[in-house]
């Protein structure tokens, strides 16, 4: 094997890693949004969340984290679509809020 064999295998490793932690935050966001509209009785929409911000932050501890910020779609009457945020640093989430709507 050449240098550049074991560079290109390890690109792609941390590619298909990348994208597998990537796909496993963003199912765990999505589970949460849905608790949170049942809580808040809207509905979510499209069934989805979309990953909108990425940066890095230091959390209470110090400590260098990943800062995420994802939005969904929401309706509490059907008619209207509306915009929810969740905000994550590391693997916690900070914070929810939903856009302000009609009841």
């Amino acid at each position: 094997m050449t240098l550049s064999t074991l560079f290109w295998l390890f690109v792609a490793a941390t590619s298909i890693w990348y994208w597998w932690r990537a796909k496993a935050i963003k199912d765990f966001v999505l589970q949460a949004a849905k608790q949170y509209c049942e809580t808040m009785d809207v509905m979510l929409l499209d069934d989805a969340v979309y990953l909108r911000g990425l940066w890095f932050k230091r959390d209470p501890e110090g400590k260098l984290r990943v800062w995420r910020r994802f939005l969904f779609d929401f309706t509490s009457t059907g008619e209207e679509r509306y915009t929810g945020r969740v905000i994550m640093l590391g693997q916690r989430i900070l914070h929810m809020e939903l856009e302000p709507h009609r009841f």
